[in-house]
């Protein structure tokens, strides 16, 4: 068990059921009255953050989330297939499970999957991964007067703005944390 005043960042908790992840704490002593503890908490499921404020003593069961790296097989059109790269166990996940990390994912691509008491929450891709774009606009010499891009296609079905030099059939690596080009690889 972990008291309201042992909160840090980064902890995870379990409040009626839910977990959460402590985003940020503050111990505050008024002048009057009793101490508190105010704190910004992130539902690991949802993605909510919720702003709450404990009593120093309030006592709540710390949540063990299990992390593993699996690689991404296959789809099915309605699950998607990963791999668990230890015990070669092929795992199905719902399409809500994966959602975020599809844009990036392409067939053999490790990712890293959280558990909670046994059932997958999340899926991340690498933060940053190498893909091909498949579709984009010619770039017309001249209009390089500003950094001007374009629309391209990824092998994913993802689109991004990349610069107008790169073309068709060229590989470029993607930061997918926010979803932008950073160069030709």
């Amino acid at each position: 068990m972990l008291t309201a005043g042992d909160f840090r960042k980064g902890v995870t908790i379990e409040i009626e059921g839910q977990v959460f992840n402590i985003v940020d704490f503050q111990h505050v002593k008024p002048g009057k009255g009793a101490a508190f503890v105010r704190t910004k908490i992130k539902n690991v499921m949802t993605g909510a953050v919720l702003e709450r404020t404990f009593n120093p003593t309030d006592k709540f069961p710390r949540a063990i989330i299990e992390t593993k790296v699996m690689q991404y097989l296959y789809s099915d059109g309605e699950l998607y297939y990963f791999m668990d790269n230890e015990t070669y166990e092929q795992i199905p996940f719902n399409h809500d499970i994966v959602e975020e990390a599809l844009p990036f994912m392409k067939d053999n691509t490790d990712a890293t999957v959280r558990f909670y008491k046994g059932k997958a929450f999340s899926v991340e891709p690498p933060n940053f991964v190498v893909l091909e774009i498949v579709e984009a606009e010619p770039g017309v010499k001249g209009d390089t007067v500003n950094n001007t891009t374009k629309p391209a296609k990824l092998e994913t079905g993802y689109t991004i703005s990349v610069p107008l030099f790169v073309n068709v059939g060229e590989s470029v690596r993607i930061d997918t944390r926010t979803g932008e080009y950073m160069e030709r690889a």
